[in-house]
């Protein structure tokens, strides 16, 4: 089992930043990579950016690339998403999640562990 918990949501004003954490505890030898998504109300779960866990690489949405980073910390077993010049069209519910081996990123369908989400809103 892998624990994980999302930090770092709120309101913030168009243009503002916004830096997500998410910390995984439990079975964390098991992760190759660990996603972010993002959910509103009515909507699927929508594919923000994920991270390799051994070498780094990252990968993100065509709708936040340049504006979003990526990054983790081994020795933590924390991954950052520092989210600049928000819009309000990034206002969702964050959630991060384990990816066990190599996967389509861009699909929720291979992440096991969930984390239960942190709120973001841009107002405009």
């Amino acid at each position: 089992q892998v624990q994980l918990v999302e930090s770092g949501g709120g309101l913030v004003q168009a243009g503002g930043s916004l830096r997500l954490s998410c910390a995984a505890s439990g079975r964390t030898f098991g992760i190759y990579a660990m996603g972010w998504f993002r959910q509103t109300p009515g909507k699927e779960r929508e594919f923000v950016a994920a991270i390799s866990w051994m070498n780094g690489f990252t990968y993100y949405a065509d709708s936040v690339r340049g504006r979003f980073t990526l990054s983790r910390d081994s020795a933590k077993n924390t991954v950052y998403l520092q989210m600049n010049s928000l819009k309000p069209e990034d206002t969702a519910v964050y959630h991060c999640a384990t990816a066990p081996d190599y996967i389509d990123y861009e699909s929720s369908a291979g992440y096991d562990y969930w984390g239960r989400g942190t709120q973001v809103t841009v107002s405009s």
